[in-house]
């Protein structure tokens, strides 16, 4: 496996044939394979599922020309997913999820739970793709450091897809909070210039909390992705019902959001200062 490749979760949903679809469009661009992973609850459903995966796959390849790969492993999603998709070096994992409607559970603290402990960015869709996929990606920034971390998949979304960035700044009235939110956004801007991607700042200024701005000035401007760093220090058995990404995986006009873990490694040497 290499780096090149997708990892798509699969549940039989209707969700999980919008991921697929996502995948299939990425993958058609960048020239990037796609692996199916299902997670076993009970061992003895095995031979079943492999089959009905495989018949997935098949069918993937007779519409699309690509051919998945299939990963059936027991476990639990909350650690499985992200083990599967370190070891295999996979670029990212696309997740279909039910957003507020149905399956609520799995949308908020329980989706988190999912995505974190990856070093694979993760891309949580609840519809499929637009036509002008990945056209305009949102990145919101605040006062956090781990805000830079965004840059290496900004720079890779933006010259891969030919993306327009459109940086989202929290409109903080904190002096020293936006002076530090500044300072990220000083960061980006000289790096994406030396890149030579196309971007552009916009502030916040709005009464609404930065996550419901962040998910309102994407619907405005008909975004393609809104690019999220996770909390810092979230762990897997945390209940993160009060984290704000949460709410933007949520979000109701069903725009796909990718999920960053920070690297608490970056932050122990100096990675970012």
């Amino acid at each position: 496996m290499s780096p090149s490749t997708i990892l798509v979760t699969w549940d039989f949903t209707e969700v999980s044939e919008f991921a697929l679809e996502h995948a299939v469009r990425i993958a058609l661009m960048v020239n990037n394979s796609i692996q199916l992973i299902h997670i076993l609850s009970k061992k003895h459903d095995e031979t079943r599922v492999v089959q009905q995966l495989t018949l997935v796959a098949e069918t993937c390849h007779e519409k699309y020309g690509i051919l998945p790969g299939i990963i059936v492993k027991e476990g639990s999603i909350f650690t499985t997913i992200s083990e599967v998709a370190n070891n295999i070096q996979a670029n990212m994992v696309i997740m279909g999820t039910h957003g507020l409607r149905g399956m609520q559970k799995l949308t908020g603290s329980w989706a988190l739970k999912v995505i974190v402990g990856s070093n694979v960015p993760f891309v949580v869709v609840q519809a499929p793709p637009a036509n002008n996929y990945l056209q305009k990606i949102i990145v919101p920034i605040n006062f956090k450091s781990e805000n830079k971390e965004k840059l290496p998949w900004i720079i890779y979304l933006a010259q891969y897809y030919r993306s327009s960035i459109l940086i989202f700044k929290d409109g903080n009235s904190d002096e020293r909070l936006s002076l530090k939110a500044n300072q990220n956004i000083l960061f980006l801007k000289k790096a994406l210039d030396n890149k030579g991607v196309n971007y552009s700042v916009h502030a916040n200024e709005t009464k609404l909390s930065f996550a419901d701005a962040t998910i309102e000035f994407a619907r405005k401007n008909g975004a393609d992705l809104i690019a999220v760093m996770t909390t810092k220090n979230i762990g897997v058995k945390d209940y993160v019902v009060g984290a704000s990404e949460q709410q933007i995986i949520a979000n109701n006009f069903q725009i796909p959001v990718m999920c960053i873990n920070p690297r608490e490694e970056l932050y122990k040497y100096g990675g970012f200062n």
